[in-house]
């Protein structure tokens, strides 16, 4: 299962932003618009990192960032407007594991919530799926074909490479593909699995690789021999 982003905002519409580019990217998210509301969502729903706002109504972010680190070491992002460096040190000293200043790039803040994931997730026994000349570690959710670099991939990318790997020379169609790795309405936005094969495809293909993910027409897509 994706992991569980916690996103606590007050600005609703940066709050939508967030929440939707989120999920876009393979992650759930939940949203809280004030500090209480996202301690009683933690307390209901432990989330595996937190993007938190230091200026909220009521109960500010740096008050909400030392209840959650006195309750566990769910990672924390603060987001703020505040960039001066007693301010990022007062954010760090709070018990943020990370400080990002807006305006801020949205792959900016996928960057650092993914390397707080990857410093936050278990020590664990790597699984190396193989097919061919493709690699996927389970472990450092990274790929690799050959004798090639380590491919870094985006949440979204190693949930579809791993479902692929998973079920080799086997036709996946888009409405198994959507229920595996998305699990989520996107209405109109129904080019999102061809999007995401053309990312893949960016990634492993380079120096004119042969293709190993490829197109049934009408039906889906599969991973196999060219």
């Amino acid at each position: 299962m994706s992991e569980l982003v916690l996103v606590v905002e007050d600005d609703q519409g940066i709050a939508d932003t967030l929440r939707r580019g989120l999920i876009f990217e393979g992650y759930r998210v939940n949203v809280a618009y004030d500090g209480e509301e996202a301690l009683a969502s933690a307390r209901d729903q432990l989330p595996d990192l937190v993007v938190l706002d230091w200026m909220l109504p009521g109960m500010d972010g740096l008050e909400v960032c030392k209840r959650l680190r006195a309750a566990g070491d769910v990672p924390i992002l603060m987001l703020t407007a505040k960039d001066s460096i007693p301010d990022r040190v007062k954010g760090l000293d709070a018990g943020a594991d990370d400080y990002l200043v807006k305006p801020f790039a949205f792959d900016e803040l996928l960057a650092r919530i993914r390397a707080l994931l990857r410093r936050a997730g278990p020590t664990q026994q790597a699984e190396v799926l193989r097919f061919v000349d493709l690699e996927l570690d389970t472990g450092t959710r990274q790929a690799k074909r050959g004798d090639g670099e380590p491919i870094e991939l985006t949440a979204k990318e190693y949930e579809l490479l791993e479902l692929f790997m998973r079920n080799p020379r086997n036709v996946l169609t888009r409405d198994v593909i959507y229920e595996r790795v998305w699990g989520y309405d996107f209405g109109g936005e129904s080019n999102i699995i061809e999007v995401y094969v053309r990312y893949l495809r960016r990634k492993l293909e380079q120096e004119d690789m042969p293709r190993l993910i490829h197109t049934v027409r009408g039906v889906g897509y599969v991973l196999r021999e060219a």
